[in-house]
């Protein structure tokens, strides 16, 4: 059973940033692509970004490309993403999720069977 549990969301300005963290069980790594994901209240959930298990390509959606760093510590388990320069736009709950898609689905949720439980992200004005 894998467990994933994201911390670091909050409250920031516009223009500023933060970084999420999602601790992870056993050997999530090793055999599970690392996703990210976000859903804003009354939208869809949406893809940020992935990092394949062999830890060498990463994704990311268009409107974080850029500003957003997805990453790994494979000594500590943990799953990281940098957000810089952040907007009103990317306010939302953001979840950490692991799965086994191939690539062409790499951007879809329905590709990711283990989800953490979010952690809200608010940019204000």
């Amino acid at each position: 059973q894998v467990q994933l549990v994201e911390s670091g969301g909050g409250l920031v300005q516009s223009g500023g940033s933060l970084r999420l963290s999602c601790a992870a069980s056993g050997n999530t790594f090793r055999n599970y692509d690392m996703a990210w994901f976000r859903q804003a209240p009354g939208k869809e959930r949406e893809f940020v970004a992935a990092l394949r298990r062999s830890g060498g390509h990463t994704y990311y959606a268009d409107s974080v490309q850029g500003r957003f760093i997805i990453s790994r510590d494979s000594a500590r388990i943990t799953l990281s993403l940098q957000m810089n320069n952040l907007t009103p736009e990317d306010t939302a709950t953001y979840y950490c999720a692991a799965g086994t898609p191939i690539l062409s689905t790499i951007r879809r949720s329905a590709s990711y069977t283990n989800w953490g439980q979010g952690t809200q992200v608010t940019v204000s004005s």
